[in-house]
């Protein structure tokens, strides 16, 4: 073998130089690496800082703020950095790094400042990044070079905060040397800016959301305080005062009502006890001194910025402690029933969300008003029925004794009246004498039952109202100046200050009078007036039944039936104002649902925008593919689910609405009406409807109108709305049957006839469409039930129809149909209703 030759020590010596250089230059890369590494490690680290301040911020951005200003002064080798918000034409400092205490309040005192008087914040509002790497370059705009100066840096970087195009702040980076940012810094800052975005929006919309909630929380609150106080106002003006003081963050809420020309404070949010003094000692005030109610008199809100420049609410507003005001009438049926005035300690105008949240308020205090008067109006009719049907009961009970019920009517005057005696009286043979009586004051009975018998021609009131056949009444006992001496004395010892008197009146002639007493002095409402009236028409028939049974035994039969017709009068007079009574509590609950459910539908719509834009915020956001998917997936359930909420609202819109028609009363004007132009008229309008909802729609209208079917009296509009119900079912069956059937030969017939029945007229719908089902057709009229689709139906049309035709009109509504071939409502009304009788 070849003998191998030793390498040099020279050649050693190279090998080792080149060894230790590779090494070398891999220690520089390792180290370049780990200096990349790190700097990559510090901006992730600061963005994941950012996205938890932000998740733990959800409804304030400034903390996020800070983080940006810190996070971007520190990863951009900053001097300074400031985070600033654009609000209308200004900019607001929001966030910044400080620097030292004379150039941190030179940069607070510069803000909020006026976008147009900043050329630069024009054009960073523009959307432009704008670099100025030597503040004191001649290009850099004075107001720049000025502030820089002030401060302390020579270079600076702004960035602008973009939400859906458009420019809703900006973060600056400055630095104490001269030259520009680098490209990876300014991607660096974008990074930061679209986080401070996000911030904000997060902010917005969790604020928005919490407000919605807090307005709906307070709206259901004072729902419910409506539902517990039936007869009282009280509690839910104060409701309605404590949750607007609290959601408009005021100073203090009044709640004032307008009560014979005055303001009545109702009431109020208390602030310290001297200022509440001045407040309640303000009211009652004449509607000619009370500004407001000028202030209010078109029904709008209206505002005072600053209480100081208005002399009228000056005093008050030193005395209370406030600066500011905002008015909101109670308007019912045009005109102003009150007010609302929610005031603060600071001057400026009130937002627009708490102009509507107060609007809303007003409108909650006019229905609790309303509700409570119909609630205590139906409550005390029903008492009086009650009463009346109680005496018809004594009535019926005694027929051959008229005292017990002349004890009823002296007990019921006296309970419902709120007296303090009451008296029921006879004229016999010229003569008055007492019948019954019910009194609180035993020591002065035995003085009442001195005065009778008493003749006609005595001075007493019972007397002179017996003999003039007119009621009388005494507002003051002791103060009138033509009464005697003696008459004052039988008042004080019986212990009454006022008096009426309502004569029983048979054929015009007085046989006897009912009176009641109270122990303070003033005028009888109207309806004591009227109620005391109907007590003497009870007496009367009382008398009468008593005579006639006395003196013809053998028309007893015929006496008990006209009793008994009396009675079945008597409830269905009770009957109709509950039903009335019902209808229009149901169409204020129905309002009331309403706002809560346009708040539902409205923010359901919204949300599913909102989704949208949240996928768009976040398509450029680097993601993995399984967290991207897994949004995606969640974001796509939300919209659905959304979606499924808006469908479902307006289902529950179309209820309310469907709710708000059944309990309207009345329909239009009542009278004459031809039949077969009615029915005319709703063919044409029905088609037309159809015809502009879907213009592919098609249906052959035909027309068997009976000449001699003449007119009938009843209520137009209410047998229109049953016609174009009926009709527009034909539409929905036949086109159902149309689609169902793929076209072919199949052609959609709707037909309406007319017929003369003498005393009554026949109308006839019929469709060649779809059909009902047995099961269907049993259930079709009640309320609420429908076949339809979601959305497609309400299930109150039949319900109203019915009502409409049966109920109203005193006619009838038949079906006839058979599945897959044809469908034909029947609807009889008499030419002659029994409304006009009823109502008369």
């Amino acid at each position: 073998m070849p003998r191998m030759s030793r390498p040099s020590a020279g050649m050693r010596m190279t090998s080792l130089s080149n060894d230790a250089a590779g090494i070398d230059e891999l220690k520089r890369q390792l180290q370049s690496a780990a200096a990349e590494t790190a700097r990559l490690r510090d901006r992730q680290n600061a963005s994941a800082e950012i996205l938890r301040t932000i998740a733990a911020s959800p409804s304030d951005a400034r903390p996020v703020f800070a983080a940006i200003a810190s996070s971007s002064k520190r990863l951009l080798g900053g001097f300074s950095a400031t985070v600033l918000q654009f609000i209308g034409d200004e900019l607001h400092l929001v966030a910044f790094t400080p620097t030292s205490p004379e150039g941190d309040e030179g940069l607070k005192a510069s803000f909020p400042r006026r976008i147009e008087d900043f050329p630069t914040f024009a054009l960073v509002r523009g959307g432009e990044t704008i670099q100025f790497p030597d503040s004191e370059a001649d290009e850099v705009p004075e107001l720049n070079r000025d502030l820089a100066r002030l401060r302390g840096f020579r270079s600076v970087l702004f960035m602008p905060l973009m939400n859906r195009g458009e420019a809703v702040g900006m973060i600056s980076v400055t630095r104490t040397e001269t030259g520009a940012f680098a490209p990876d810094l300014v991607e660096l800052l974008q990074t930061f800016a679209d986080q401070a975005v996000i911030a904000i929006e997060n902010a917005r919309l969790f604020n928005a959301t919490r407000e919605t909630l807090e307005r709906q929380t307070a709206t259901a609150d004072i729902l419910r305080v409506m539902a517990a106080s039936p007869s009282d106002v009280q509690p839910v003006f104060d409701a309605i005062a404590t949750n607007a003081n609290r959601l408009i963050g005021g100073f203090s809420t009044a709640v004032l009502r307008y009560i014979d020309g005055a303001a009545h404070l109702a009431a109020f949010t208390p602030g310290d006890p001297a200022g509440d003094r001045v407040l309640q000692e303000s009211f009652p005030v004449p509607l000619a001194q009370f500004p407001a109610h000028q202030l209010t008199a078109s029904g709008e809100s209206t505002q005072l910025p600053d209480t100081e420049l208005e002399p009228a609410a000056r005093d008050i507003a030193r005395a209370r402690g406030f600066r500011s005001m905002l008015f909101t009438p109670l308007m019912s049926e045009g005109e102003a029933k009150g007010v609302i005035i929610a005031t603060r300690r600071t001057t400026g105008a009130f937002a627009e969300h708490h102009v509507r949240l107060l609007q809303t308020f007003a409108d909650q205090a006019v229905i609790a008003v309303k509700n409570v008067s119909l609630f205590n109006a139906t409550r005390e009719a029903l008492e009086r029925q009650t009463a009346t049907a109680d005496i018809l009961k004594v009535i019926a009970a005694s027929p051959a004794d008229v005292t017990p019920v002349f004890q009823a009517i002296s007990d019921s005057a006296k309970a419902l009246v709120g007296g303090h005696s009451s008296t029921v009286t006879r004229v016999i043979d010229g003569v008055l004498h007492l019948a019954a009586f019910t009194t609180d004051n035993e020591a002065g009975n035995a003085e009442l039952l001195s005065t009778f018998p008493a003749p006609l021609s005595s001075s007493g009131i019972h007397s002179r109202v017996a003999t003039s056949g007119a009621y009388a009444f005494r507002s003051d006992m002791q103060n009138e100046a033509d009464l005697t001496e003696a008459m004052r004395e039988l008042a004080r010892t019986r212990g009454y200050r006022s008096i009426l008197v309502i004569p029983m009146l048979r054929d015009g002639v007085a046989i006897g009078t009912i009176g009641v007493t109270r122990p303070e002095a003033g005028p009888f409402p109207d309806k004591a007036i009227s109620l005391l009236k109907t007590f003497a028409d009870q007496a009367v028939i009382a008398i009468e039944n008593t005579r006639l049974f006395n003196e013809v035994q053998d028309r007893t039969r015929d006496l008990a039936k006209s009793l008994d017709d009396l009675r079945a009068a008597q409830d269905r007079l009770i009957q109709t104002e509950k039903l009335a009574s019902l209808g229009q509590l149901t169409a204020g609950i129905a309002h009331e649902i309403k706002n809560p459910l346009n708040f539902v539908n409205n923010f359901a719509a919204l949300s599913a925008e909102l989704t949208d834009e949240l996928n768009e915020v976040l398509a450029p956001a680097p993601l993995g593919d399984d967290v991207r998917n897994d949004v995606d997936e969640l974001t796509g359930m939300l919209k659905d689910n959304l979606q499924k909420v808006v469908q479902h609202g307006k289902r529950a819109d179309s209820i309310v609405k469907n709710m708000l028609l059944h309990s309207r009363e009345g329909g239009g004007e009542y009278g004459l009406s031809d039949i077969n132009a009615l029915v005319e008229e709703s063919l044409n309008l029905a088609y037309h409807g159809a015809r502009a909802e879907k213009p592919q729609f098609d249906v052959t209208l035909k027309r068997e109108l009976d000449p001699a079917a003449g007119s009938a009296n009843l209520f137009p509009q209410e047998i229109s709305r049953v016609l174009l119900n009926l009709i527009s079912n034909g539409f929905y069956a036949v086109t159902k049957r149309q689609a169902e059937s793929g076209g072919g030969t199949f052609e959609p017939v709707v037909t309406a006839t007319t017929r003369d029945r003498g005393d009554s007229i026949e109308i006839r719908i019929r469709d060649n469409g779809t059909g009902i089902p047995d099961d269907v057709k049993a259930k079709m009229f009640n309320p609420f039930f429908t076949t339809k689709p979601a959305g497609e139906g309400t299930g109150l049309g039949l319900s109203m129809s019915h009502d409409i035709v049966v109920k109203q009109h005193g006619g009838t509504i038949d079906v006839a149909t058979e599945p897959g071939r044809f469908t034909e409502f029947t609807i009889v009304l008499p030419r002659k209703g029994g409304f006009a009788d009823n109502k008369g």
